[in-house]
């Protein structure tokens, strides 16, 4: 087999108009013998946080049981990237809340969430993380944890089903693939105000 070494010269920016231009040249690169793939670097980048998220469980309630079958035979989160479950938040970018928020755990998780690296996300799970459940009108329930963390995914339910769970985690990794980190502004970063 013959392998064949292309020559490739610096593109002056005047040549290169648009797409369709890149397109004619990996068209000519491929009659050639030359195996060419053209993507957008964002798109990679995004396929790989998406499908490899390693969620940091803040369980506190019976929506923590059902996080748990999603680990079992039956569901098994590992076909989705999900299985890699932390200890430690300076591993975990997705912050799994599930459960009642107390007043006094509100601190608590707010230090988590702080000690996350970025990008980071955030997943609250069940009627009592999303607004308070049966014990809304209760002085010691945090009604809502977005008072406390930015939410990104809301899976509702008392406590939700496993494929509730899986439906919730699939939006959060379907987020993430939209995402921009190059060639445009990134969403979760805020714009820097003008002086």
């Amino acid at each position: 087999m013959e392998i064949k070494k292309p020559k490739i010269a610096s593109i002056p920016y005047d040549d290169f108009p648009d797409n369709d231009t890149l397109e004619q040249m990996a068209r000519d690169m491929r009659s050639n013998g030359v195996n060419v793939v053209t993507g957008v670097l964002d798109d990679l980048i995004n396929w790989g946080r998406s499908n490899s998220l390693w969620p940091l469980t803040f369980a506190t309630s019976c929506c923590g049981i059902e996080f748990m079958a999603l680990g079992a035979a039956r569901y098994d989160m590992a076909r989705f990237g999900f299985e890699v479950t932390r200890a430690s938040p300076r591993q975990a970018d997705l912050l799994l809340v599930s459960g009642t928020i107390t007043n006094k755990m509100a601190p608590v998780l707010r230090r988590l969430y702080d000690q996350m690296a970025d990008p980071k996300y955030v997943v609250a799970v069940g009627g009592c993380t999303i607004s308070g459940g049966p014990f809304k009108k209760s002085y010691h329930v945090v009604n809502g944890i977005n008072s406390i963390v930015p939410v990104d995914v809301y899976v509702p339910g008392c406590p939700p089903r496993p494929e509730a769970f899986f439906f919730g985690l699939m939006q959060l990794q379907r987020k993430i693939k939209v995402e921009k980190f190059f060639g445009g502004a990134n969403k979760k970063e805020k714009k820097p105000e003008n002086d």
